[in-house]
């Protein structure tokens, strides 16, 4: 049979390998800490939980979930933005749920990229901003991120006819695989380049509600402005422990917003209606225990860097997301340490090259692990002769 060529020319999807080669270890009796994924370990608390439960049980809600979700999850997502960010939304206009940011990041290339098209995306960065590029057609054009400028593009250096050419700019703070965060004065320009060059401007914002040290993630939708250039996406993966619960938003402009909900209802069919019920919950509910989540995963941070450190290994602090981004140890390149790492103690973390050229000499290392299993690999690596 013959395969469309936008499959047969796209590159397999690492992580996929990865778990691949994990199971075939496992299955040898090789006891592996997964370090390279960010989904959470921990479960979401009981009242979204029952929610859910509730839901399920109501023989009504087993149906379609609704092309453009619930209005009563559209209104929670509107009301989670104007508590969070103080960023009023119309929910029947500005907000698109989403079967997690993932889809709607594909389904955005699809819905604004055309054959030969120009995408510009951060190197390193998440390799589905790339992958959905490739899907659609178009062509992407890497923008470094560089740690001598805190991993924020510089977006002047982007050549004009670059810019001229771009329908979308990702950027993604607080950044995976990095850690960076960025502050509003960058949103600012990033704004201001999406009205210069008619570009749509996609941040990908999931990691706002992971954060440490007292820092509070902005969203770009703060800025004055941002409504008319900016399409932005969150998910409750990462802040409400909900990842394979599969649900996320898109909100912003509302052409924007309107064009990738008119694409999903082509592909998909909406999202389970108890899985709407609990994101409903989750979002207007109580949300003390975010901060108490957040003290865990700030455990584990400092945990990894102490364990870093003793080892003579450099590594941010990150204020946010759910990663550390260490430097390889000299010698090594990002994949050839990631892979002795995971064949010789079981240890398995992201080469930094697995998120772009950019990303070589450097590791990217989970927080989505318990504790015990982090100290349980720290003290691995201790024993690791590199």
């Amino acid at each position: 049979m013959k395969v469309a060529e936008r499959v047969a020319n796209l590159p397999p999807y690492v992580f996929a390998q990865v778990g691949r080669r994990i199971r075939e270890l496992e299955s040898q009796g090789m006891d592996i800490i997964r370090l390279d994924i960010g989904s959470p370990d921990l479960p979401p608390p009981d009242f979204i939980l029952e929610a859910m439960y509730r839901s399920a049980k109501d023989g009504s809600k087993h149906g379609y979930g609704g092309y453009y979700g619930l209005p009563a999850l559209r209104a929670a997502i509107s009301t989670y933005y104007l508590r969070r960010f103080g960023v009023e939304l119309d929910p029947n206009t500005q907000v698109a749920p989403l079967i997690g940011s993932k889809e709607g990041i594909v389904n955005t290339a699809l819905a604004f990229v055309d054959p030969g098209s120009m995408v510009l995306v951060p190197d390193p960065g998440y390799p589905t901003y790339t992958l959905g590029t490739l899907l659609a057609g178009g062509e992407t054009y890497a923008v470094p991120l560089l740690p001598e400028k805190d991993y924020l593009p510089d977006l002047e250096a982007i050549p004009d006819e670059v810019a001229r050419a771009a329908r979308i700019l990702w950027l993604n703070y607080p950044n995976n695989p990095t850690g960076a965060v960025a502050p509003l004065a960058f949103f600012e320009r990033a704004v201001a380049f999406g009205e210069k060059y008619d570009t749509l401007i996609c941040h990908d914002n999931p990691y706002c509600d992971v954060t440490f040290d007292g820092y509070a993630a902005p969203s770009i939708l703060e800025v004055p402005g941002a409504i008319d250039v900016v399409l932005e996406f969150n998910s409750l993966s990462k802040a409400y422990n909900m990842a394979g619960w599969r649900v996320g938003m898109a909100v912003g402009n509302a052409k924007a917003v309107q064009t990738l909900a008119r694409t999903k209802t082509n592909i998909d069919s909406g999202i389970f209606l108890p899985i709407q019920d609990a994101a409903i919950a989750a979002l207007t509910g109580q949300q003390e225990w975010l901060e108490a989540r957040n003290a865990i995963y700030r455990e584990r941070r400092d945990l990894i860097l102490s364990g870093l450190e003793r080892l003579g290994m450099q590594a941010r602090k990150s204020q946010a997301s759910l990663y550390i981004w260490a430097e390889t140890p000299d010698g090594y390149s990002s994949w050839d340490f990631a892979t002795r790492l995971l064949e010789e103690v079981g240890i398995s973390i992201g080469a930094g090259t697995i998120f772009g050229k950019h990303g070589e000499g450097y590791l990217r290392i989970s927080l989505g692990m318990s504790t015990e299993r982090i100290r349980e690999a720290m003290e691995r690596l201790q024993r690791f002769a590199f």
